[in-house]
């Protein structure tokens, strides 16, 4: 049988993981934490886990590679040079490990990381080559579709040095693999471990990247700089991510929160604890527990949660039903997020407690520009919630930015009084809002695509960002 090689997205976090296969034993590259995937398609394949491999310590999300190898007794493959916290089967530059008709080489390949390894796949059944031929490789955080991996993740101090190394690194590739081998990023896909978007390809190959990727197309000063100056802000959960995956993470607990009753839930809110809302953003605005904070489960769910969420704090989940709160648990555990105090179900109107709902009002574009021109001056105060990379490229003029991920502690720059949110599709507007609604403040969601803006013949502006203090 010819290798197959079988990918499981991961589209919340932008990233890929891989099982590999003869028909008989299988390979899994960079498994995210909730194994159960991995197992039901091995289950499904009919083939046994004999190698778990990792590319690097993740940034990003917490692994799953301990627990399936653990699980399945397979080989657990870390770069020999990480210092980590429980027993694997340590490789190194040159090494080569086999399952069936299969082998892996590792390749080192820093600049995602310090010790950053990809792997390339040979096939040893076909009798082409000795040892095998290179049929694919993966490369993690490395060489990536049409970019490469960002390098600022382990330091601000070792960016340049690692930028540096990225370049070569993605040229060795280039120089040692086969123009027809197939290349599987781990990242790429969303993914705010890529240094710049990925091409938007479904899948590439070497030879493709020699036309198509920046380390491969640009001399090392110049690719090194253009990187550097696109590094924009990452989510802060991120800094969480390296110290759990080397120590060793903790199985995944996949069980269903406990049930949580109306009058509990309002204690919950009256306290300010974390109550988070998964249903959809104009449901939340138009009508919603107040103190709830709204983060509607979709793809970005995960990213922006984790980047504005009290680690130390327990989260209570409000959802339709019980799948779209096992849907959110599953999303969260894998950065890391454990601690559910409960959940709650139905209709948000059974749930109130007899304290009421608060709502506010879902616009647009169009909606902002005629409030703007039938007050003018008085105009609404207006909150910018993209990052500063969005913002540099024009905002509505006279808006405030305050991205989503800062929000958080500088609420209370933003005045009581009639208030309008916009983001670039709504989604990160629609969970500000929900951080800025509370009595004597009255917010507008702009629940719009950004480029609608100047299309609704809003003013633009390109200067510096503005704040609220």
């Amino acid at each position: 049988m010819m290798i197959d090689i079988q990918t499981i997205a991961t589209s919340g976090l932008g990233d890929r993981s891989y099982l590999v296969t003869d028909g008989e034993v299988a390979v899994v590259i960079d498994p995210q934490r909730d194994i159960d995937r991995v197992l039901d398609l091995a289950a499904d394949l009919g083939v046994r886990v004999a190698l778990v491999a990792e590319t690097h310590i993740h940034n990003d999300y917490v692994t799953g590679g301990l627990d399936l190898a653990q699980r399945t007794g397979a080989a657990y493959l870390v770069n020999a040079a990480d210092e980590v916290g429980f027993d694997r089967t340590p490789i190194a530059d040159g090494d080569e490990v086999t399952a069936g008709s299969m082998r892996l080489r590792a390749i080192a390949t820093p600049g995602h990381t310090h010790h950053h390894l990809s792997y390339a796949l040979l096939d040893t059944s076909t009798g082409e080559a000795p040892g095998g031929a290179v049929v694919a490789v993966f490369t993690g955080g490395s060489m990536l579709y049409g970019t490469t991996g960002r390098t600022d993740l382990v330091s601000p101090a070792d960016t340049v040095e690692l930028s540096h190394a990225q370049f070569h690194s993605v040229r060795r590739l280039a120089a040692e693999l086969p123009a027809e081998a197939a290349v599987y990023p781990t990242h790429g896909f969303g993914s705010f471990c890529a240094s710049t978007p990925a091409s938007g390809a479904d899948g590439s190959t070497v030879g493709q990247e020699a036309s198509t990727n920046p380390a491969l197309t640009q001399d090392e000063q110049d690719y090194v700089d253009a990187l550097i100056a696109g590094l924009g802000a990452f989510p802060t959960y991120y800094a969480r991510m390296g110290p759990a995956n080397a120590a060793g993470p903790a199985p995944v607990d996949l069980s269903a929160p406990e049930p949580v009753d109306p009058a509990e839930l309002r204690r919950r809110l009256e306290a300010g604890q974390w109550v988070v809302d998964l249903r959809g953003r104009t449901a939340f605005a138009a009508g919603h527990l107040p103190g709830s904070l709204g983060y509607e489960l979709s793809t970005p769910f995960v990213t922006y949660f984790g980047w504005t969420f009290d680690f130390d704090a327990e989260v209570t989940l409000i959802g339709d039903d019980a799948q779209q709160v096992a849907d959110a648990q599953r999303e969260l555990v894998r950065i890391g997020i454990d601690r559910f105090a409960g959940a709650a179900t139905g209709p948000i109107e059974s749930l109130t407690a007899g304290q009421g709902l608060r709502s506010y009002p879902v616009s647009d574009f169009t909606g902002l520009a005629a409030a703007r021109a039938q007050r003018g001056q008085d105009g609404p105060f207006v909150v910018d919630a993209r990052r500063d990379e969005e913002r540099a490229a024009g905002g509505v003029a006279g808006s405030v930015h305050i991205a989503l991920h800062e929000l958080p502690a500088r609420r209370d720059e933003v005045p009581d009084g009639e208030v309008w949110v916009y983001c670039g599709s709504g989604y990160r507007a629609s969970i500000a809002a929900s951080m800025l609604d509370r009595p004597g403040r009255d917010v507008v969601l702009i629940n719009d695509d950004w480029p609608r803006a100047a299309d609704a013949g809003l003013a633009m502006t390109d200067e510096p960002a503005t704040t609220g203090s």
